[in-house]
Parts: structure tokens; sequence; C-alpha cells
């Protein structure tokens, strides 16, 4: 039984992660220009918020998980417009032609990025407690919403690591020219993204 529940939330955190979104783009994009450990990283951030907001659904904190959607709108403002700083730094940066040296602050704005990005999404809460209850994984103890949300982290640092790994797998292959256009691309895909999530909250 246990086993089953850390393998369901290990379905469900993968399920969630993989969606290609802002955070997909931007760890992708850092895998090609800095190597696959600051894209893994980055996507460990995303993973480590998907666990937070697995945990507010699964142990049933109403009274968080309320707050933060009464909030949305503010927090998709911030959400926004750090993606839209984001995407104008990578669309006018310069991807270097070797993996950067792995440094404990780069790594650590790495991840803190892509944490806070992912908790911009409150609404993320509903699909964990929709997902949850309607596989009938709600109704378990402590005990059960622990090892669910566990798998829903495993789950989704899986996916980071997969991604990273692949795309770090061909940043060899690909000339600074190609790197460049990537950068400019994934600049312009993020920039995207935050334009349409602050163009959202006035809907």
């Amino acid at each position: 039984m246990d086993s089953d529940l850390l393998l369901r939330g290990g379905l469900i955190g993968l399920a969630i992660a993989a969606p290609v979104g802002p955070i997909g783009v931007l760890c992708i994009r850092r895998t090609l220009a800095d190597g696959w450990v600051f894209g893994l990283v980055s996507g460990l951030g995303a993973a480590t918020a998907d666990a937070l907001y697995g945990c507010i659904a699964g142990f049933g904190l109403t009274l968080v998980s309320a707050a933060l959607i009464s909030h949305q709108a503010w927090l998709r403002l911030a959400g926004g417009l750090f993606l839209c700083y984001l995407g104008t730094r990578t669309l006018i940066s310069r991807p270097a032609e070797q993996a950067a040296s792995v440094r404990g602050g780069g790594l650590w704005r790495a991840y803190g990025s892509t944490l806070f990005l992912t908790l911009t999404n409150p609404v993320t809460i509903l699909a964990f407690a929709a997902i949850f209850a309607g596989l009938g994984l709600a109704a378990g103890g402590y005990a059960s919403a622990g090892l669910l949300v566990l798998g829903v982290f495993l789950g989704s640092a899986t996916w980071w690591l997969l991604l990273s790994s692949v795309v770090g797998a061909f940043r060899t292959r690909l000339s600074p020219s190609a790197l460049l256009w990537v950068s400019r691309v994934s600049g312009l895909i993020i920039l995207g993204f935050g334009a349409y999530a602050l163009i959202g909250i006035t809907r």
C-alpha cells in the first residue's frame, strides 16, 4: 500500500511537471547556456514548489490554500513581472560556449527563481486537490498524505532530471550561433508567458 501511494504520487508529480511551460523553457535554456547541473537545479526548484502545493492539498490546509487563491491576482502579477524580467534578460544575454562553473550562489539563484515562479501559480493547489479527490487519495491520514507528497516531489524531480540530461547531451553538438538563436527564442517565449500572465490579470 505504501509503495502504491508513492507510485501514484510520483505519476501525479510527473504529470504536473511534464507540460512544457515557462519553467520548462527556462530549464532548457539554462541547460544549454550553463550546463545540465543548472538546468536540473532549476527544475528541482519547481519540484519543491509542486511538493509544497501538493502538501497543502494533501494535508487539507484549507486556510492556507484559500488565502493563496484569494491573492492569486497579486501572485500572478509578481510572477508575470518576474517572467518578463527573465525573458528580457535571456533575450539580450549571450550563452557561454562552455558550461558555467558550478558555484553555490549561482545554483541557489537558479533554484530560487523557479521555486518563486512556480509558487506564483497557486491554482496548482486546485489541480492537486482535484487529482487527489478524483483518484480517491484525499481520505487517507497524515502518513498517506506524506507519502503522496514525497511521490509528487520524486516524480517531478525525475522529469527535470530526464529533461536536463537529454538537453545537456545535445549541448556540445550545437554551435555558438545555434545556442544564440536558442537563447533568443527562449527569451521571446518566456517574455510571452510573462505578458500572457499579466494580461490574464485584467480579465
